[in-house]
């Protein structure tokens, strides 16, 4: 009988591919499901062959939603004794949405798993998504024609831009694992959200294992993703170059483009370029949809030309292409608290405690500042009419981000990423765990 320390070695290659031992610690996530257990138990394995003295720090987060919970996390907590794993349970306190709860729980679960890297000195979290959860989301996401997001999720993404999270078990299935851990006698828990019809992806997954041709429509979901992954990995390193060559920020929130962009050989890079920046300046965590940037283009063709989309201002004129964030919908004046984004654009980092506030500089106030030579004095003083005035902030810093990556990078748009960052000022940005950051491949 299998062991629970001596799997088969087609499940622990998939971890090869990650540089755990290039960390002094690594982050499981853990609930006590099928796939998080065998994802523990394998895991492990990996760090005592591979990575010692690596400490491997199991946790589970305990949303609240369900009464059961908290024993299942101290059923994992019992199993991460056995393996001399440290163990830790993070609750995710305080009131709980009455709509969006899914969303909101992902996001609490993944910032306190950061937390927890943090903590430990990490910059890794390692979940186990599957070739199965890969294959509902592809799924889910033709069914809105969602372009880009058919490259279904990376091997890694990077978290608030500090911690990777990473995602080892991809291409197994989930019946793999289960079948490891029965062989190994090993339970887990089902949540029975997981087959509740009232979610869409519990209504995907019942769809995706029933059917004649239920392992080729699983099997075709795979192979969609993988190709589109790599289109999508091409179509941002073309695009990045562009924004290399043609981008230039003039002065902070305010980006010229050169007018090569709109006649430029590669269309479609061109295309994804200019969506990225119009998220970029007008702190969009979307990008604008493609047929309205595709409209828009067509109209920069031919100056003077302006209009806004995704809360930026763009003007065409014959010295380039102008890009500000828009004064309309400009945040309130807020409390600041480290770690906040205001506005998609900035990510506030600073003492815990202490009161501050941050606002808009405003229109006002921008009026009372001349443009500088060859400026275009509107698209300037919107520029700084946007910019963050933070009042009472001493020890605070306000670092410019790229929206659309701010929160979630997929290390599919790496190039792309780094591109617009180094254009705004941002800080760089690390590289993911993926063994030679081939990430179109891991």
């Amino acid at each position: 009988m299998q062991t629970a320390l001596s799997p088969p070695g087609e499940l622990l290659a998939p971890f090869s591919a990650f540089a755990f031992e290039r960390r002094t610690a690594v982050v499981a996530a853990v609930s006590g499901g099928s796939d998080s257990t065998a994802l523990l138990l394998l895991l492990k394995r990996h760090i005592d062959r591979f990575a010692r003295p690596v400490r491997l720090i199991a946790v589970t987060v305990d949303h609240g939603l369900r009464p059961e919970a908290a024993g299942e996390a101290r059923a994992v907590g019992r199993l991460a004794a056995k393996l001399g794993v440290e163990h830790r349970i993070l609750r995710w306190t305080g009131p709980k949405p009455e709509t969006g709860v899914s969303a909101a729980a992902r996001e609490a679960r993944y910032r306190l798993l950061a937390q927890a890297a943090e903590e430990a000195g990490t910059d890794i979290v390692v979940t186990a998504h599957t070739a199965d959860d890969q294959a509902e989301t592809v799924s889910m996401r033709r069914r809105r024609g969602d372009g880009m997001g058919l490259a279904g999720m990376a091997p890694a993404t990077l978290f608030d831009g500090k911690v990777w999270i990473a995602r080892p078990l991809l291409e197994t299935r989930r019946e793999t694992l289960r079948d490891f851990l029965t062989a190994s006698a090993v339970g887990w828990f089902d949540d029975p959200s997981n087959v509740d019809p009232r979610s869409e992806r519990a209504r995907v997954r019942a769809e995706l294992s029933s059917g004649e041709r239920a392992d080729d429509a699983f099997r075709d979901l795979l192979e969609l993703a993988k190709r589109s992954a790599g289109q999508r990995i091409d179509v941002g390193r073309r695009a990045a170059s562009l924004v290399t060559a043609l981008a230039r920020e003039v002065e902070p929130g305010l980006i010229l483009l050169d007018r090569s962009l709109l006649t430029a050989e590669d269309g479609v890079a061109a295309a994804f370029a200019l969506r990225v920046l119009l998220a970029v300046s007008g702190g969009a965590a979307l990008l604008p949809d493609e047929q309205r940037t595709q409209s828009l283009l067509e109209k920069l063709g031919k100056p003077p030309c302006r209009a806004t989309l995704s809360r930026a201002l763009i003007a065409s004129r014959r010295d380039g292409i102008w890009v500000a964030r828009e004064q309309r919908s400009l945040p309130t004046p807020q409390a600041v608290y480290d770690g906040m984004i205001w506005d998609g654009r900035f990510r506030l980092s600073g003492p815990r405690s202490g009161s501050a506030t941050i606002a808009a500089v405003g229109a006002g106030n921008a009026r009372r500042t001349a443009a500088g030579d060859g400026l275009p004095g509107q698209l300037a003083r919107a520029a700084r009419a946007a910019q963050p005035a933070q009042e009472g902030t001493d020890g605070w810093q306000a670092a410019p981000v790229a929206g659309p990556y701010a929160r979630f990078l997929s290390a599919f748009d790496l190039d792309m990423a780094r591109a617009v960052s180094s254009l705004v000022g941002g800080s760089a940005i690390p590289d993911p765990p993926c063994a030679g950051h081939n990430v179109g491949r891991a």
